[in-house]
């Protein structure tokens, strides 16, 4: 018998999460790990929301039941295909019409479902909701280079609460952030993915998240989590210039040169038409470390001024001539004997 279920109890249901929605709306927002399974298409969903506009629901109503007729055996082969234990989780926008629809099609043909009570649309309150959540956190910063993502994944891996800021986004936070990466989700879905590990972090314990500005490529970061990291603890990583050269190098160096180039030209204004010029002509000649140390000028200006504006105090940490793990290492035994893990 199907079950209409609130979030929480959804999340922890058997079977895989189908997103009836259409594939326009899934592209938008949709919840961690559903898998789109559209009663429409777009073109569908338009024409049967126009139908409804234009000559009310009964006529809607009997338009979608001849869009989806011929569709309805390749909806349950597929599903049966994706749910091989015949258990699955359903949702549409509202939890209503197409959740209610394709689950009474998919239990009369054999599978257990569960729908999302309110949909998407109660999933994206919970969103709001989840952000939300107080919870202590290690702010780390240091310019460009100093290998700050880095030593937050060492910190995961010595079982510390980290939030990849940068990672979810697909995007590493400059002009180059894009280079070598998957397209960067919509804000909508990185506030879903940021959600989702916030409510799993323990409230007792600090979660460690890089610096970032309020805009990680084309996604925001939710202004509940910006909001927290501005009033936390900060530490900044401090590493010498011709380390933070190399490792620049070693990030990027495997990039395109003409995507280099591009992603160069677009700092043009900041950096200056002589010294674009100049870091353009090395990366063509193939000196990376002589074209980074143009750019980190860039990259070191702004950061100073940003610390400036703030006005705030912030102590430093030493890493230069460490590895990644000794640096995650140093950070963790800095910060407890600072007293930050009972703040």
């Amino acid at each position: 018998m199907t079950q209409l279920l609130p979030i929480t109890d959804f999340w922890q249901a058997p079977g895989p999460i189908l997103d009836v929605r259409s594939p326009g709306e899934y592209a938008q927002g949709h919840l961690p790990n559903a898998v789109s399974f559209p009663l429409f298409s777009d073109q569908e969903r338009a024409l049967v929301g126009t139908c409804y506009k234009q000559r009310g629901q009964e006529t809607a109503i009997e338009l979608g039941l001849e869009l989806v007729g011929p569709k309805m055996a390749t909806l349950v082969k597929k599903a049966k295909v994706l749910a091989p234990e015949r258990q699955v989780r359903l949702h549409c926008w509202r939890g209503g019409m197409r959740s209610g629809s394709v689950g009474w099609l998919l239990e009369t043909s054999g599978l257990d479902v569960n729908l999302l009570a309110g949909g998407y649309k109660a999933f994206r309150r919970w969103v709001r909701a989840t952000l939300a959540l107080p919870r202590s956190i290690i702010v780390v910063g240091g310019m460009t280079g100093t290998g700050k993502t880095d030593i937050l994944h060492a910190l995961r891996q010595l079982g510390e609460q980290v939030l990849d800021l940068e990672g979810l986004a697909n995007h590493r936070g400059s002009s180059y952030g894009a280079l070598m990466l998957p397209p960067q989700p919509s804000t909508e879905q990185y506030e879903n993915l940021i959600a989702e590990q916030w409510i799993g972090f323990d409230p007792n314990r600090p979660v460690w998240i890089e610096a970032e500005s309020k805009r990680v490529g084309i996604c925001c970061v939710p202004r509940e989590i910006m909001d927290q990291m501005e009033a936390s603890n900060t530490l900044e990583v401090l590493r010498s210039k011709s380390e933070r050269l190399d490792l620049l190098v070693d990030v990027y160096g495997r990039a395109n040169p003409d995507e280099l180039v591009a992603a160069t030209e677009r700092l043009h204004k900041r950096l200056g038409g002589l010294q674009t010029q100049e870091a353009i002509e090395h990366i063509k000649r193939g000196e990376l470390v002589a074209a980074a140390a143009i750019i980190l000028t860039y990259y070191d200006r702004t950061y100073r001024h940003d610390l400036t504006r703030r006005g705030k105090q912030i102590p430093t940490v030493d890493v230069s001539d460490m590895s990644v793990l000794k640096s995650a290492q140093y950070l963790r035994c800095q910060v407890s004997e600072w007293g930050w893990y009972n703040s």
